[in-house]
């Protein structure tokens, strides 16, 4: 799940310590695979595959697994699949609207298992179009407060095309257009600054505010879709208070 609210950070901290780690490696592997089928198994020469890499070793995903993963990607070892992204739209409790983006290697199933999810989870599936202009494609760079200011976080990024930097509690979220986050996670690592993850993300233009029921019905939907190995990210417009979160998450 990713979204430009509280949840979003929540979310980031619960998949440190997520009971279904091996589904969330098997994600990250998957990843990294595809990045280097599409654009070599170089990390230099590859920035989507080497924030795969990072994004992968930073939830302690071994790193046998990593090279194994990079070498099945770019063809020097057997095994690898040919996968393909597809997103689906739909809406969660409280007309929560809802990007689920998958990457398979089994359309049929893929639509199958998060049309499942939604219906048993008080969600829909909507037509193509008709929640997709609620968000837009950008760079996300998540970077933890130990020691960083936001001030420090804006000398180093503002001319690598960062656009916002906003305090999600634990962490600094800096947002950019799709295409600078690269620029922006480069800028940090030459001004010695660690980040958690960069990549491009869904971000809504609005939010819906739920209570604790609808954040806890929200939640279900969010797991049962994310327990697919087909889901890769769930991206959703809804925002709840620090309080509601706990008490939904109990």
């Amino acid at each position: 799940m990713s979204g430009h609210s509280k949840w979003a950070t929540t979310k980031h901290k619960k998949a440190v310590v997520d009971a279904k780690r091996s589904k969330l490696f098997a994600k990250l592997i998957k990843n990294i695979e595809v990045a280097a089928r599409v654009g070599g198994g170089d990390l230099a020469g590859n920035p989507t595959l080497f924030d795969a890499v990072q994004k992968a070793k930073k939830s302690s995903v071994p790193n046998d697994n990593i090279d194994r993963a990079v070498k099945r990607g770019s063809g020097l070892e057997a095994g690898g699949a040919e996968y393909e992204t597809i997103m689906y739209e739909g809406y969660g409790p409280g007309g929560v609207a809802m990007l689920i983006e998958c990457l398979t290697d089994n359309r049929n199933r893929a639509a199958m298992e998060v049309r499942t999810a939604l219906t048993r989870n008080n969600g829909t599936l909507a037509d193509p179009g008709s929640v997709s202009y609620l968000f837009s494609r950008k760079g996300q760079v998540i970077v933890p407060k130990d020691g960083v200011s936001e001030d420090d976080l804006m000398e180093s990024t503002l001319d690598a095309g960062a656009e916002e930097i906003n305090d999600l509690g634990d962490v600094f979220e800096i947002v950019s257009e799709a295409t600078d986050f690269v620029a922006v996670r480069t800028s940090l690592q030459e001004a010695g600054i660690d980040y958690d993850s960069a990549e491009a993300t869904f971000l809504p233009s609005m939010h819906v505010d739920l209570d604790v029921e609808g954040a806890r019905k929200m939640l279900r939907l969010i797991d049962a879709l994310e327990d697919s190995d087909d889901v890769q990210n769930v991206y959703a417009n809804f925002d709840a208070s620090d309080e509601v979160l706990a008490a939904a998450s109990e």
